[in-house]
């Protein structure tokens, strides 16, 4: 048998990353709001732990360097894995030119990501694979929901004056209300850097306090814009100070940045979660967003996933990854453990 069928089977593979698509339901998966983590109240802002905070930059290079070179998956374990990322991809268009259409399209994508043929052959055709969410502006949150209907999908709306964030707060606060009142079951808000370039850490505090209250029952993805930080120990408090104020996932990037997600910046944030879970018992939520483009790239980030928090991070109502030539790239690997040979990038679109 498999690894890839083996998993449909409800048989470990053998691989010590254990990937588990048993945790995708055969009706599609779960968005966030509807697992059974607690959401996460927040605390009080504690300064004194902010402060204290250090990050040995040498040392947290050095470990993502390695990263790459610490797991080797080959074959079908390498397939399993990747269908496995396709279940935490956030499918995402954030463009000028974004149209309803396109909108459309690609949430007829989120919904069948991979051909039925390629997923025939890998010994998965009786699972009903879904990415994550569809992630879009606000403007194409009701079209979004309406194309999503029935698919379990949810919608996540960039939101807070997107990516800049240098909107009127009380400007944000609506953004965030109507993308919620359209439907939006996750909201991916951009804090002020300057409160972070600043060391301003109760005025972040406070925005991110807002945010939360603005959601209502929508989680909360709280966009560093790490790129836009200048240090690893800046990331870190961000983190910190995001998860405080109540934020159920911190992501690295708009995308926008000229720098988004690395390797040294994830392991600075997935151990500020690491250490909010042991203060609080909260599970906190991961998403590298911007950058991630190659499916080797994704199994580096699930391999740190794995050995700095655990299993529960491998599975998307706690680990997402936002993006879009991603999928295409990962359609094209499969095809390849299926016929040998690659195909062209235009015969994977997206949307």
């Amino acid at each position: 048998m498999s690894q890839t069928a083996a998993l449909s089977a409800g048989t470990a593979p053998k691989s010590d990353l254990e990937p588990d698509l048993k945790s995708a339901p055969e009706k599609g998966l779960k968005p966030a709001s509807e697992t059974g983590h607690a959401r996460n109240p927040g605390l009080p802002l504690d300064l004194s732990l902010i402060e204290a905070v250090r990050v040995n930059t040498s040392a947290s290079e050095r470990r993502a360097a390695a990263l790459p070179g610490r797991r080797a998956v080959k074959a079908d374990a390498q397939s399993a894995w990747l269908l496995k990322a396709v279940t935490c991809i956030d499918l995402t268009t954030l463009n000028g030119d974004d149209t309803e259409g396109r909108v459309r399209r690609l949430c007829a994508k989120a919904a069948q990501p991979v051909r039925p043929d390629l997923l025939d052959a890998l010994g998965m055709g009786d699972r009903r694979i879904t990415t994550g969410a569809v992630c879009v502006y606000h403007r194409f949150v009701g079209a979004a929901v309406d194309a999503l209907q029935g698919t379990g999908i949810p919608v996540a709306a960039v939101s807070t004056g997107f990516p800049a964030g240098l909107s009127p707060h009380a400007t944000k606060l609506a953004e965030i209300e109507a993308s919620v009142k359209d439907g939006a079951a996750e909201i991916d808000i951009v804090i002020t850097r300057e409160h972070v370039l600043t060391g301003n850490w109760q005025a972040l505090y406070d925005e991110m306090r807002d945010y939360r209250a603005a959601c209502g029952d929508a989680h909360v993805k709280a966009i560093l814009a790490t790129g836009d930080l200048k240090t690893l120990r800046n990331v870190a408090k961000a983190s910190l100070v995001c998860m405080m104020a109540g934020a159920d996932f911190i992501k690295t990037s708009t995308g926008k940045e000229g720098v988004n997600a690395t390797l040294p910046v994830s392991l600075t944030m997935v151990r500020a979660i690491r250490q909010y879970e042991a203060m609080t018992g909260i599970k906190i939520g991961y998403k590298p967003a911007g950058g991630v483009s190659k499916a080797k790239d994704v199994l580096t980030y699930f391999a740190l996933m794995k050995e700095e928090l655990g299993h529960d991070w491998l599975q998307p109502d706690l680990f997402r990854i936002g993006a879009s030539s991603l999928l295409g790239d990962i359609e094209r690997q499969l095809e390849h453990r299926v016929t040998g040979a690659y195909s062209a990038a235009r015969r994977h679109p997206i949307g």
